[in-house]
């Protein structure tokens, strides 16, 4: 039911404030508290009231309160000092004070309902336009721009479906409500954020949230000088859209889980499997095998399925025995990955892994991680997958590169023991042993059932002389793959003649078999 007063109406039902015919923008919270105030108008409403309504009892602080009440007086061309609308009741609350009239709606609305559109199968996002708290219109500018490069970035992921930009900026300027939007463009999740500009200082915020339930996938702030704009929005499109796909993957593990298995088609098949083939070891990678077979079965061109099957294989060959089928395997499906998925990279990083390891055509792999780069160069798996074979190749520094950008572009990923463990071996290959032990700690403190990188930590253990922990790690590396040998390993990796006598030397020296 519309509320009026002075020249504004507030309309709970479609979340809007409009001043005549102007729509104003008006955060979540702050609509919420304006909307309590007008329906309680009768009483002193007190901040525990509010907190109660607009924050369901969270904590919250009486600046983050006083902020909001400032931007509801803001909203409404009221201040503290006039309190022509909304009056401090000392020692007791807020009032409003504004004579209310309640519009009834007796005919049909102008506007009605959009009907709600199917789910797509795979996961779907709509980033809305970013709100522009800055009161400074210029900022439109730079915010819409970002946005629009945001979804450009996330277009590029093969998995996930977009909801293209003329649409989702049909909720520019309008207080929207996440689950709504979800029903009314037909998708899983919504990207919402702010920009605020004060002095030559830029705050851009940011969150991913689940439409069908409105819970939180990930928030973030980030806090810039404004100098380059162009510079900025690239800088925070590649951030954004880095930390969003594997929150998302997250997300859609999750959500399978819950599914029936027999309602399960190629792509939520996969999921299941990622998992287990996410352990890096060949028991799991032998458990999501099968899974990845029925997802092929379905849909046998499926690029992203053939390179985690390639993956899966690889190790599968490289710590499950070294078996010559599981090698034939893992090129064959990252070859049928690169020849179907030329857009995505994800597909092509895993391929280039594989092919680079497994198959020892660095070139090729070089290619496959190029192409990938090109297509997303924020996709912080590239590197992830990219900088095992360049160490191994013997390109140590460009190795550590990679480690670095994969870890600062996706800091939390469950994947950063690679190139956490690729930054200790790389730093061994520099000589720099002491920053390699603490790297290769690191790297086993993420993921201790991963076995090589224990062996990655025991070889700069042991060149710094700490022999009893250097066989400790060797230990451990045994414990977790019997069939671990020197010789066996470093031929099927393919180390590069640079480095295979420094690093197969140092192992020796932690007690590893010949």
């Amino acid at each position: 039911m519309p509320y009026l007063f002075e020249d504004f109406a507030l309309d709970g039902d479609r979340r809007e404030l409009r001043r005549g015919d102007d729509l104003i923008p008006v955060e979540p919270q702050v609509f919420d508290l304006l909307q309590y105030l007008i329906r309680n108008r009768e009483r002193v409403v007190s901040k525990d009231d509010l907190v109660d309504a607009v924050w369901q009892g969270r904590i919250v602080s009486d600046a983050t309160l006083a902020s909001r009440i400032n931007a509801a007086r803001n909203a409404l061309q009221d201040s503290g000092e006039q309190q022509r609308l909304i009056r401090t009741i000392l020692r007791r609350g807020l009032r409003f004070v504004g004579t209310v009239r309640e519009e009834v709606e007796t005919t049909a609305p102008l506007e009605k309902p959009k009907p709600a559109l199917g789910i797509p199968a795979r996961p779907s996002i709509a980033v809305l336009p970013f709100v522009n708290l800055s009161g400074d219109p210029d900022q439109d500018y730079f915010a819409d721009g970002m946005v629009e490069d945001i979804i450009t970035g996330l277009s590029r992921i093969r998995w996930l479906f977009v909801i293209a930009r003329n649409s989702s900026f049909t909720y520019k300027g309008r207080a929207v409500d996440v689950k709504q939007v979800g029903h009314e463009l037909g998708v899983r999740y919504v990207l919402e954020g702010s920009v605020r500009k004060v002095g030559s200082r830029v705050r851009i915020s940011g969150q991913l949230i689940d439409a069908e339930d409105g819970s939180h996938l990930w928030a973030e702030r980030y806090d810039r000088e404004l100098t380059d704009v162009f510079a900025l929005q690239d800088e925070i499109t590649i951030s954004v859209v880095a930390a969003i796909e594997p929150n998302l993957r997250r997300a859609e593990i999750e959500r399978v889980r819950r599914d029936r298995p027999d309602s399960l088609d190629a792509y939520d098949l996969l999921l299941r499997s990622l998992p287990d083939v996410y352990t890096f070891m060949p028991q799991g990678a032998a458990k999501g095998l099968p899974l990845l077979d029925q997802a092929l079965a379905i849909e046998p061109t499926y690029a992203l399925a053939h390179g985690f099957a390639a993956w899966a294989h690889q190790t599968l060959f490289v710590r499950g025995g070294m078996q010559p089928e599981n090698r034939e395997k893992s090129i064959r499906h990252a070859h049928a990955a690169i020849e179907n998925g030329s857009g995505d990279a994800m597909a092509l990083a895993l391929a280039g892994f594989t092919i680079g390891l497994v198959e020892h055509d660095r070139r090729l792999a070089d290619e496959a991680f190029a192409q990938a780069l090109a297509l997303s160069a924020s996709c912080a798996f590239v590197y992830t997958f990219g900088c095992v074979p360049l160490a191994y190749g013997g390109d140590w520094a460009r190795a550590i590169d990679w480690c670095e950008q994969a870890m600062r572009l996706s800091p939390l990923d469950a994947m950063s023991c690679v190139p956490q463990g690729i930054i200790g071996l790389g730093n061994f290959l520099a000589g720099r042993h002491e920053q390699a032990v603490a790297a290769g700690r690191r790297a086993v403190e993420m993921n201790p059932g991963f076995s090589i990188l224990h062996g990655w930590l025991a070889a700069p253990l042991a060149r710094l002389g700490r022999l009893d922990e250097a066989k400790g790690a060797a230990t451990r590396l045994l414990s977790l793959d019997p069939y671990f040998s020197i010789g066996r390993w470093s031929a099927v990796v393919g180390l590069a003649p640079e480095i295979v006598d420094d690093v197969t030397d140092a192992m020796r020296m932690a007690g590893l078999p010949e």
